[in-house]
């Protein structure tokens, strides 16, 4: 099966910096997109960043900047920067994979928290 090992998180104070990080392990899986949500209590769950296998990136508006994906084969590393007090949320990380007998599912992290305060 699929498991999502994330790392990072935390309090940071108002223009500081955070790095997450997630692994990404599954015999035979190829994981085709890696990425990360973030979700605030009572709110959906939204994209912040997402990168294909191939290199593509995917930003959410509000980080553009601020916030870097990178990727080495199945660990993604979000770099956080310039952070604010609104990019306080659970950050899940988030990858579509498949294998040779699995169709393309979404997998999730267990979530980790990122609090931006004074």
């Amino acid at each position: 099966q699929v498991q999502l090992v994330e790392s990072g998180g935390g309090l940071v104070q108002p223009g500081g910096s955070l790095r997450l990080s997630c692994a990404a392990s599954g015999r035979g899986f190829i994981f085709y997109v890696m990425g990360w949500y973030r979700q605030t209590p009572g709110k959906q769950r939204v994209l912040v960043a997402a990168i294909t296998s191939g290199g593509r990136t995917n930003y959410a508006d509000s980080v553009k900047g601020r916030f870097t994906i990178s990727r080495d084969k199945n660990t993604v590393t979000l770099q956080l920067n310039s952070l604010k007090p609104e990019d306080t949320a659970v950050y899940y990380c988030y990858a579509n994979a498949g294998g040779v007998l699995t169709n393309p599912n979404d997998y999730w992290g267990q979530g980790t928290q990122v609090t931006v305060s004074s």
